[in-house]
Order: C-alpha cells, then structure tokens, then sequence
C-alpha cells in the first residue's frame, strides 16, 4: 500500500524468474495486491497460481510472451547455493541456473520490438569473496576470488548486457535472507531448538543478513527508482559476526547456543562449500541509504523477535 498523499503507480506487467521461489512468492503477494499484471518463467508453469498465488500466470517459454507488453522483469532464479556439496556436476548446476539462464532471458529480450523499462537482477555479497574484517561498499572491487565469487561476477556480467539495450539494470547484492518459512534460517532452527546450535568456526567471520520484509520493500523501492542502476548491497545496516547470530537466534529460542562447528569437520565434510560458511562480508547497504531506503529491521535482535515470534508460542503451547 503507498503512503497517503503518493501517486498511484500504474499496474504493470511484471516478469519474474524464480518466482515459485521464497522471495518470488513473497514479491508476487505484495505485487498482486496491487493490481499489478505478474507472469513467473518457470520448469513447472502448471504449479505457478498454486505457489504464487491465483491470479499470476505460469509460463514455460519467454516465446509465449511475444507479443505483450512487459514492463520490468525480476531475475532471482538460481539454485540453493548451499543445497549440497560442491561437486564439479553441482557447480554446473549452480552456473546454468544463474548465468546460462539470465543469459537465455537477455537474448530473448534483444528479440523484442518492445522491451522492459527495467530489470532488477539478482547477486549476492559473495561477489566481494571473502572480506576478512573489510567493510565493503559498492563502490569497491571484488577483494577475494572464489568460486562464489566468480559466479555472482558472471551473473552481474550477463544482466548487465540487458544495457545495451537500453533497459536500465540494477544488481542485488543480497545477505541472508531471513525468513520463518524458508531459507538458511529455517534450516538451522531444528538444531538450534534442541539446544545443539552455535557459531561455525570460531565464530568471527561477518555475516550479512536481511529480513524478508525489507528485502521485498526494497525490490519494490529499486523497480520504482528511475534512476537506481547498478549494484546494490541488499542487507541490513548492521551484520554481524556468526557467533554473535548464533548467540542471537539461541537467544530469541531461548536455548543455550554454545556448541560451536570446528572449523576443521566443516571443510572435511563439506569441501570446498566449508569456505562459504567459514568466510564472510561485511557489506553495508551505503548506496540504498543514500538513495532513501529505510530499513525496517535494521539490527539483528529485532528482526528474529518478529520472525521467529510464532514460533515461540507454538513451542510453548
């Protein structure tokens, strides 16, 4: 809903890849509601009003599209990055859904006659690698070159081609996302809940982190900016270190979180994954302050009371 006294937006139409995904689905909610046209590229279009929601339309090929009008498009598919270990297929995996796909979407978009104003592509803080204790910007380079790194730069790259085709671009480098329904969260709380939960390593690598609300507000906030381009770091204003998220989120269960993961049994179980877990970012939002944003939860305690308060009553009940 706009604040009272803004002009309506008109209703566009909108297409999203990796809309049956949980930020997809989130973002068709709040776009349906208002009145905007949404059509989700996706393996499974049969599956699409189910997940999304009854009035947005599944599509299995971009062709199906010739012809209509399309104002923006939502690039966020991709496969879970931290899904499983990194064999040489599953790196293959993790390319084609991100790159060899966004690449596909680019082609296409070059075919039309009539393009989309904007699109907004997704990245992570991964593109920085490993920060060490850096505070990392988006107006710095990359600082650490990983494989999580050069997959977020070759997907940057291929969104960025949509330029040259006069569409304007712009890149959400994104944190964690947090969310009760999904995602890394909702991984750890069977482990956290039984009181086994606790910081990886030695807990001092940063972790960059955002709660869903805010980044579907800002999604939102970068489709209506006419003049957002470029990369954005899309997290809150204030990460922190993985011990003080795991003392954090043990904390908001009220549970002990004291049982830390060695450093050592991740990289022996996990391979070259463990350096995704052990490194880290500290990446600050400085280009969406500075364009106006603001956060709802911009500290940790904050975001997990609203998160993860149904989940306490359900406990206790």
């Amino acid at each position: 809903m706009r604040a009272f006294g803004q002009r309506e937006e008109a209703a566009m139409h909108i297409l999203l890849t990796g809309g049956t995904g949980l930020m997809g689905r989130s973002l068709c909610r709040r776009w349906a509601v208002e009145g905007h046209r949404l059509t989700v590229w996706s393996r499974s279009p049969e599956r699409v009003p189910a997940l999304c929601g009854a009035s947005v339309r599944g599509v299995g090929r971009l062709e199906e599209l010739d012809g209509e009008t399309l104002d923006a498009v939502i690039n966020l598919a991709g496969a879970p990055i931290a899904g499983r270990l990194w064999t040489r297929r599953r790196k293959a995996v993790l390319w084609s859904s991100r790159i060899t796909l966004t690449e596909h979407l680019v082609n296409w978009l070059q075919t039309r006659l009539q393009r989309p104003r904007v699109l907004v592509s997704g990245s992570a803080v991964g593109w920085y690698g490993d920060g060490g204790e850096r505070e990392l910007r988006e107006d710095m380079g990359p600082v650490g070159e990983d494989f999580a790194s050069q997959l977020c730069g070759a997907w940057e790259d291929a969104a960025r081609r949509a330029e040259e085709l006069g569409m304007r671009v712009a890149l959400l480098r994104s944190g964690m996302v947090l969310a009760p329904d999904g995602g890394f969260l909702q991984r750890l709380l069977p482990v956290f809940r039984l009181g086994l939960g606790g910081p990886l390593g030695d807990g001092r690598q940063w972790l960059s982190w955002v709660h869903i609300a805010d980044q579907v507000a800002l999604i939102d906030f970068l489709l209506h900016q006419e003049d957002a381009r470029g990369p954005y770091n899309a997290c809150a204003p204030q990460p922190v270190r993985n011990g003080e998220f795991a003392r954090a989120l043990g904390q908001a269960l009220h549970r002990p979180a004291r049982l830390p993961a060695p450093a050592f049994a991740l990289r022996l179980g996990l391979g070259e994954l463990a350096g995704l877990l052990l490194g880290g970012q500290r990446a600050v939002p400085a280009r969406l302050c500075e364009a106006g944003f603001a956060f709802r939860f911009a500290d940790l305690n904050t975001a997990l009371a609203d998160l993860l308060g149904d989940h306490r009553l359900k406990d206790a009940a």
